[in-house]
């Protein structure tokens, strides 16, 4: 995609099989084996042991740690005993990808009204190869609702998106999908999706429906991905090539609606929708390039100084390189990419290499590279439907690990008088405070409730509260606000004690320093994470 281009997605490019085709004598094997231990993580849903990532990537055990040990450095992997977790840090590969395509930022909100209005999920989808890759979902809250998520990978021909994509395929296009249907008849390269059933469909009915799609202009899923799930999609198209940018669904269960129901009723106002989207892509301005990422290869240099051999340098250099895209970078020619890096040319010329190589980058007619949305399979998909709660708890275990007292993350209910506690780590003491996750408490009476009464803007940097045997006689404790991308108060951290082993003096010269760092590593994370999803803080 251009930098002068407003919505135009990257060109798609097959998804490889890196073990299946010769790597370049250029590529940095690290580099593909650290790419492998995110995906393979990815697939996984976020979690998996070492010596699983063993089996599955068939890396030495050597290798496998040293690639975590590398990607814990990075902040994109945490060690939880036996077993390597995906952050939310990794999300901002993904961003990188989203924020450089433009359209999420430029789309989501008409997406959004959309789907408050119809009352059913609605999806943007981009082409990605011969399948298609969600880049924005608005779901509905409901015992039977859609389990896809940002950056999940479809099959073209199970879906209304994928035949739309498909009017625009070429002939060697088509080739390669029908190759890809020869070696994977059950769509075992597409894990999201259930198999589907025997002798379903035939390849020329999926010809069919994207002649029906082109004629119409607009595409039908009835129950191709499985029983109950129907869709109706329409093309955005980008204003300046005509060309499909993105495709906006509305998808629904037979319960609601048949397919045809989905035509006659919702398909009307999804393309008044879609016609706004366009507009919307018309009028966008040109964005201003932001400040790329500062200092990475110092740090990187300065990590391989303190960990050694431990630290994968190339690995985490080759990783750098994803983010320095993001909106005003749509593309970065290689002498861009060293810049701002401040990786050697030679160095950030193997990396794009080895992306070109894994399909993660495509080159540009401009004699430039941009990001594919495959670089979404690299962490992603389980991380978008993150909480607050989920984000918080890690760092809570470290903070309580740290400080040895209870610590506790809340936020107001809605009818402002109580607070409601949504995470907790808990000190080993014969006497500890012991609020079980779920409980409400009057606002008023814990440093929790006082903090968050103040307001969502009222608390200042480095403020707190300290509350001395109110909500019961014993109880000491100290609280800081979290923040979220806009700076609001969102939800509260303390960390309470016995008055017995802290005075109140000694809470804040102790502890506050630890709450308001720990404070700080939750807002990294939560403003990642929030940047292109939707966070929930219960």
């Amino acid at each position: 995609m251009s930098a002068k281009t407003t919505a135009s997605a990257p060109v798609p490019a097959p998804v490889p099989n890196p073990e299946a085709g010769q790597a370049p004598a250029e590529a940095v094997s690290p580099l593909i084996r650290g790419v492998a231990v995110l995906r393979q993580l990815t697939e996984a849903g976020g979690t998996m042991s070492l010596s699983a990532l063993e089996r599955t990537t068939g890396l030495a055990r050597s290798t496998v740690d040293r690639i975590t040990a590398t990607l814990t450095r990075m902040g994109y992997v945490r060690l939880d005993g036996r077993d390597a977790v995906l952050t939310p840090h990794v999300m901002e590969l993904g961003n990188a990808y989203l924020a450089a395509l433009r359209l999420p930022a430029l789309l989501s909100t008409r997406a959004d009204r959309l789907a408050d209005e119809l009352d059913e999920s609605v999806s943007l989808a981009v082409a990605d190869g011969d399948g298609i890759r969600f880049i924005h979902q608005a779901t509905r809250r409901r015992a039977m609702s859609l389990s896809f998520r940002i950056g999940d990978l479809l099959p073209a021909e199970r879906t209304a998106p994928g035949q739309l994509f498909a009017t625009e395929w070429t002939d060697e296009e088509w080739q390669a999908w029908r190759a890809r249907r020869t070696r994977d008849p059950q769509n075992r390269d597409f894990p999201t999706v259930p198999a589907p059933p025997q002798g379903a469909w035939s390849d020329e009915d999926f010809t069919r429906r994207t002649a029906r799609a082109a004629a119409e202009n607009c595409a039908l899923d009835d129950q191709l991905i499985e029983p109950g799930l129907v869709a109706v999609s329409v093309p955005v198209r980008d204003p300046r090539t005509a060309r499909i940018a993105c495709v906006a669904s509305v998808v629904s269960h037979t319960s609601r609606h048949t397919s045809a129901d989905l035509r006659e009723t919702l398909l009307p106002r999804l393309r008044l929708a879609v016609a706004a989207m366009e507009e919307d892509l018309r009028r966008a301005p040109q964005p201003e390039p932001g400040p790329p990422p500062a200092g990475l290869a110092t740090w990187t240099g300065a990590s391989k100084q303190e960990l050694g051999r431990e630290f994968i340098e190339s690995l985490a250099r080759g990783l750098t390189v994803l983010a320095a895209f993001d909106e005003g970078r749509a593309e970065l020619t290689l002498t861009e990419v060293a810049k701002a890096t401040g990786l050697a040319r030679a160095t950030a010329r193997r990396a794009l290499i080895t992306y070109e190589h894994l399909g993660l980058v495509t080159p540009t007619p401009h004699r430039a590279f941009a990001l594919t949305p495959q670089v979404l399979s690299l962490g992603f998909p389980p991380l978008s439907r993150t909480s607050l709660p989920r984000i918080a708890t890690p760092h809570l275990a470290t903070l309580t690990d740290a400080i040895q007292e209870t610590t506790s993350l809340a936020v107001l209910t809605e009818r402002g008088d109580e607070i409601h506690y949504t995470a907790r780590s808990t000190a080993r003491h014969v006497m500890s405070v012991d609020i079980a996750v779920g409980t409400r408490l009057p606002a008023p009476s814990t440093s929790l409730g006082r903090l968050l009464l103040a307001g969502p803007t009222a608390a200042g940097s480095g403020s707190y509260t300290l509350v001395d045997e109110e909500l019961e006689q014993g109880v000491r404790a100290i609280a800081v606000p979290v923040r979220d991308r806009n700076g609001r108060v969102i939800a509260a951290l303390n960390a309470a004690s016995h008055v017995a082993r802290r005075t109140a003096e000694e809470c804040v010269h102790d502890i506050l320093p630890a709450l308001l760092s720990t404070a700080s590593h939750i807002e990294t994370d939560l403003h990642t994470a929030a940047r292109f999803t939707h966070v929930p803080l219960t």
